[in-house]
């Protein structure tokens, strides 16, 4: 599918990535390497547009985590389907989960590692712990597609390597900003390094060399 095609992307007015086409096939899972501020958040966010234009069902795992941290792990997952439902009905999710629904939220966190802080407000949490809320809502919502900017960011290598081989098995497409080459290489068939606001690579992950790496880390 031809997401983006010859399109110009900036942030806050100013550009960042010009003539961007870019084209994920069905099953392809993407990993986007870079310094910060090589341009992979601003890609990510028009992706994101691109996709749910295109009527896709998207599970987001943004930056920060995009979580409410006056409510409980349990709710923050639970929230991965509202706008599967009306008003009343996700008030009352909310509120007093039905017992199906809480038994599905509380099974996508037990996949992360998180039953014994499901009731604790994530507001109380480590940050490893915060972002494992954020994947397990992803996982809790479902999708064609799952994108996510650096989702493994906060948690040690073991962690990392562990997640994302749930993440691969959960969705069938993906494409991921990762910080973590060793990570990226396990989790990806095809692998974009962006620098300085340009794409230097495009390729299979398994022609990912290190002379490649140390071009875009060096």
């Amino acid at each position: 599918m031809q997401l983006l095609d010859g399109v110009d992307l900036g942030y806050g007015g100013t550009p960042v990535l010009a003539g961007v086409r870019l084209h994920v096939a069905p099953g392809e899972r993407v990993a986007l390497l870079g310094r910060s501020g090589s341009g992979k958040s601003t890609l990510l966010s028009a992706l994101h547009g691109a996709a749910a234009g295109r009527g896709m069902r998207i599970a987001l795992v943004p930056q920060d985590a995009a979580l409410v941290p006056q409510l409980s792990a349990l709710r923050n997952v639970l929230m991965g389907r509202l706008d599967d439902h009306g008003a009343w009905r996700n008030l009352r999710t909310l509120v007093r989960p039905a017992s199906p629904d809480r038994a599905a939220a509380l099974a996508d966190l037990d996949r992360v590692g998180l039953t014994p802080q499901a009731d604790a407000r994530v507001e109380s949490l480590s940050g490893g712990q915060k972002q494992r809320v954020a994947l397990a809502r992803a996982l809790h919502r479902g999708g064609d597609l799952i994108l996510g900017d650096e989702p493994l960011s906060a948690v040690d290598p073991r962690q990392a390597q562990e997640l994302a081989a749930l993440l691969r098995a959960a969705f069938p497409t993906a494409i991921l900003a990762l910080h973590d080459v060793a990570v990226a290489r396990a989790f990806a068939t095809r692998v974009i390094g962006l620098k300085q606001g340009e794409f230097l690579f495009d390729l299979p992950v398994g022609q990912l060399d290190a002379s490649r790496i140390e071009a875009l880390y060096g």
